[in-house]
């Protein structure tokens, strides 16, 4: 089945989340510095990331494009209203991080990174699903530690988690045909640079040092494939 690994990774964030709900009752003193933990690990990772850039320039132009479309757009309103409508729907009886701030969280964690487009390609490609089974597994520690924290609404991550990773899947067999491999490999690093400074600013977003609208900075991963394409053909 050509889904498999997209429907086990989503599978998996619920699974992890669910279990994290268990481990809600640590003091809160705890709580902060697990989150300050989290937060650390979240920005190393971020930083390993924009190192596979090849191309630093391409990565500063889609960072400052895609912000200015995604302002433009204000996605990260849009995002913050879809977790306070799930919110709304699904109210907390405990104190501590709303629903709305767990699913966007969690959302961009899982979903900024190129194991999500490299196993979602696989997947669609050659019907492996080695890649997309990893990041499931990683997505699904990582929910488990969001979720003490955060709360439920890192589980309702795992809906943009299967719509973003099933749609590469099921166009990946397209962009085969009309995608050299050269320009995809391209794509692939300077993506997951972009994607890696998106992760950072998630990683001090949590730490607190900073209140960065990571959502209005998505775009830029749509800016990469055009400024990609473009120095492809030229050079």
């Amino acid at each position: 089945m050509v889904l498999f690994g997209t429907i086990m990774n989503a599978l998996l964030i619920v699974v992890g989340a669910l279990i994290g709900r268990f481990l809600h009752n640590i003091p809160d003193r705890m709580k902060e510095t697990v989150m300050y933990g989290i937060g650390l690990a979240v920005a190393i990772i971020g930083i390993q990331m924009t190192f596979e850039s090849t191309q630093i320039l391409i990565v500063i132009i889609s960072i400052v494009l895609g912000a200015v479309i995604g302002e433009w757009m204000d996605l990260d309103a849009k995002i913050n209203q879809l977790g306070q409508w799930l919110e709304s729907k699904l109210p907390q009886k405990r104190k501590g991080p709303g629903i709305a701030q767990g699913f966007v969280t969690a959302t961009l964690i899982f979903v900024v990174g190129s194991m999500a487009i490299i196993g979602a390609i696989d997947s669609g490609l050659r019907n492996d699903h080695d890649v997309l089974l990893l990041k499931g597994i990683i997505d699904g520690f990582t929910s488990i530690i969001l979720s003490s924290t955060l709360g439920i609404g890192v589980a309702f991550s795992a809906v943009p988690v299967f719509l973003y990773q099933g749609i590469i899947t099921l166009f990946s067999t397209q962009i085969s045909r009309f995608v050299p491999d050269e320009l995809l490999s391209f794509f692939i690093s300077e993506m997951t640079a972009t994607g890696g400074l998106m992760i950072l600013a998630i990683g001090l977003n949590l730490i607190g040092i900073t209140k960065i609208r990571v959502a209005n900075l998505i775009p830029g991963i749509v800016v990469v494939g055009v400024v990609v394409t473009v120095v492809h053909i030229l050079l």
